[in-house]
């Protein structure tokens, strides 16, 4: 990623269709949902994303989230996403998602995304996906990505999907508690753990996590930064100032609104920059030489 040239790394973007699949219409009350919820419908392609950002000079991160053994649909192939990434190599870099449920099959194809595919992380969603985050069944994934020095993003806090549904969809909000990261920060101490969105109803606990262990991370994604925890910001501008992210969850806000939002949250001047670019170039090894 030629990050100089950026002004920005978007560190959580999602696929939203696939060019390489048919349309998996099974599940759709989700997305109807979803749309509720969000009050968006904004679904672009892969490319049509790429398009967008690479207009506004922004980098960005893209992956999808295998939720295949709770939800019963097909993925984005995590491949489509790479190979997208290696023809925009310059401004874009692609996670993958492996369902946990995988176990050892996971951890093969975590293996060979990261060697044949090029990924430079993974996606994860308790909610979705329907696991504690601490549950040995996701193990042997987490290994390989420990191995690799590797970042791992998971969605923490409340859940858009599923919101208003009979019984939420059956998703359970409690996968999604930050602490539930713990574990898996000292069993895992060379994957770089990112912990999605301001945490609400948790937002204590993903900053003591956060602040007690030096690999996890914290993305602003999912919230226009105006409606951000008053304790979110403070410790963004003081103890977790070198590990805090940009993230928009684009397409469901736009990189636009989160920075006009930012620049009037309260965030020091002098940690902007690392928050909307710095930390994500050392997250991402892209200060490495070579990277």
């Amino acid at each position: 990623m030629d990050h100089a040239n950026l002004i920005a790394i978007d560190v959580h973007t999602h696929a939203e269709v696939s060019c390489w699949n048919p349309f998996d219409n099974y599940g759709e009350e989700y997305d109807r949902a979803a749309d509720k919820y969000f009050r968006s419908n904004r679904r672009p392609t892969i490319a049509e994303t790429i398009a967008y950002y690479r207009e506004r000079k922004i980098g960005l991160v893209m992956f999808t989230v295998d939720s295949e053994s709770k939800l019963g649909r097909r993925r984005i192939p995590n491949e489509e996403i790479a190979q997208a990434a290696r023809e925009n190599s310059d401004m874009m870099v692609a996670f993958a998602s492996i369902d946990p449920h995988k176990g050892k099959m996971g951890a093969r194809e975590a293996e060979r995304l990261i060697k044949e595919e090029g990924v430079k992380g993974f996606k994860f969603h308790p909610t979705v996906q329907g696991y504690h985050p601490y549950d040995k069944m996701a193990w042997p994934i987490y290994e390989v990505i420990n191995a690799h020095k590797m970042p791992a993003i998971f969605h923490t806090g409340h859940s858009g999907i599923g919101s208003g549904m009979r019984c939420g969809g059956g998703l359970r909000l409690e996968y999604s508690n930050p602490m539930h990261l713990d574990d898996v920060a000292i069993d895992f101490p060379d994957m770089q753990i990112v912990m999605a969105h301001p945490s609400f109803p948790w937002q204590d606990e993903a900053l003591s996590v956060a602040t007690h262990k030096p690999n996890v991370w914290i993305d602003l994604s999912g919230w226009s930064p105006k409606y951000f925890p008053r304790q979110l910001v403070q410790y963004a501008n003081t103890l977790l100032k070198d590990r805090i992210l940009f993230g928009s969850d684009y397409p469901l806000i736009t990189p636009e609104r989160w920075m006009k939002d930012f620049e009037e949250a309260g965030f020091k001047p002098e940690v902007m920059p690392g928050i909307l670019k710095g930390n994500a170039v050392r997250l991402l090894g892209l200060d490495q030489p070579g990277a």
